[in-house]
């Protein structure tokens, strides 16, 4: 016989939260991610954030909302007669996505958010004015986006990654000019497409001391 007490595993130690975070943007000529963190044997014992392929870049400052992700999967039923259930399912697509806000205004989200490329954009002489132009024919350009969020754990920092080999802007926030307490935002939402040498459309990554001392009691051998 058994009671209830007897069956539950809760353990409030592995409630994560995001305390803090960054969207790091990187063009799709940069190195691509393949770990999150790195081991030194010590003393001390180092298990560190892996320093990031040279080309990415914060976006600094977000919006209280952080990162938010989506996850759409389509699929195909096979109906058979007698049956009140689905015979058959077939997974047809799974698309995940992303979202950021951004409320830093500079060159980095003046680009991404108006899609206009700023390689050639230089502020005039005398004035120091920047003008951008709406393109006509809008390019969809790819980018490397890492999505990191840290937690504290009782032996150190937890790191949450969501890795996007080939993401795509797919849609743009509004934006107000208002007073307030609102900043004027640049928003956009990315979509994970298959990168052919990765081989994959996003990669979840976790790691870090207060991760690694964790992993028994998480259910990893």
């Amino acid at each position: 016989m058994a009671d209830y007490d007897s069956l539950k595993n809760k353990q409030t130690e592995l409630i994560r939260k995001a305390l803090d975070g960054s969207a790091f943007l990187a063009p799709i000529s940069s190195a691509g991610i393949t770990n999150l963190t790195t081991y030194a044997a010590g003393p001390p014992v180092v298990r560190d954030l892996t320093p990031l392929p040279t080309g990415y870049d914060d976006l600094g400052w977000l919006t209280t909302e952080g990162m938010s992700f989506s996850r759409e999967v389509a699929q195909s039923d096979i109906g058979s007669f007698g049956s009140v259930s689905p015979t058959r399912t077939d997974i047809q697509s799974d698309t995940s996505s992303v979202t950021v806000v951004a409320q830093e205004t500079k060159m980095l989200t003046i680009g991404l958010a108006t899609g206009a490329d700023l390689t050639g954009v230089t502020p005039a002489v005398n004035t120091g004015e920047v003008s951008i132009a709406k393109p006509t024919k809008p390019q969809s350009r790819a980018y490397r986006l890492l999505c990191l969020a840290v937690d504290l754990g009782d032996a150190g920092e937890i790191y949450i990654g969501r890795y996007f080999p080939r993401a795509k802007v797919s849609s743009y926030s509004e934006q107000s000019f208002s007073g307030g307490d609102e900043a004027i935002t640049w928003g956009v939402t990315f979509t994970g497409e298959e990168d052919s040498a990765a081989g994959y459309s996003e990669r979840w990554l976790f790691g870090g001391p207060g991760w690694f001392a964790l992993l028994s009691a998480m259910g990893f051998s």
